[in-house]
């Protein structure tokens, strides 16, 4: 017969698994409680914590739409008239394309006939150019030999300069756009 252990090493196993077990209980409590913790930081984001905007990274959530949802589609809605740029009868300028060879065979296109002509209308603001104006003040010399010189316009103070509407222009394209009333009413005088 296997040797069977007397009832005092039984109680002596017993209360070593019994300390083991309250070993690993309370091993076990203290990764709960830093799982916990992991968990909690994990879902945090600088909305619902002190961490800056910038700590988010590429990870930021899609912006969502403050309008509510009509059930239409997007676009233009079926019966709308719409509106789009439309081709002018008589345009300022045309310029003639005209192909140099054929596309199939290669054979020059000089002599041939028009088979066809496409329009496409290109709208576009003309360029700006500065418009320069010379003031001359004529001195003329009096038969009592003095010489006198005609005033410059007001507002015209050194020999070369920008005038008002140029000078504003360059202000608003350098960020000088927000300034006083009283200059500007001293600029229109």
């Amino acid at each position: 017969m296997p040797d069977v252990p007397s009832i005092v090493e039984l109680l002596e196993r017993l209360v070593a698994l019994e300390q083991a077990v309250a070993i690993q209980d309370a091993r076990i409590e203290v990764l709960e409680a830093e799982n916990a913790e992991l968990r909690r930081r994990l879902g945090q984001n600088p909305r619902n914590s002190h961490l800056p905007p910038s700590s988010q990274g590429l990870d930021k959530p899609a912006p969502k739409s403050l309008r509510g949802r009509t059930g239409r589609r997007s676009g233009g809605q079926d019966g709308h008239p719409g509106r789009t740029l439309r081709q002018v009868d008589d345009p300022d300028d045309v310029v003639c394309h005209e192909p140099v060879a054929c596309g199939g065979c290669g054979g020059g296109l000089a002599d041939a006939p028009m088979a066809a002509v496409t329009r496409r209308q290109v709208f576009e603001i003309p360029r700006i150019r500065a418009r320069v104006t010379e003031h001359q003040l004529i001195a003329r010399r009096c038969a009592c030999a003095v010489v006198t010189c005609a005033d410059a316009p007001a507002g015209v103070d050194a020999p070369v300069q920008y005038g008002p509407r140029l000078a504003a222009i360059g202000g608003v394209s350098a960020g000088g756009a927000v300034r006083g009333a009283e200059t500007r009413r001293a600029e229109r005088q």
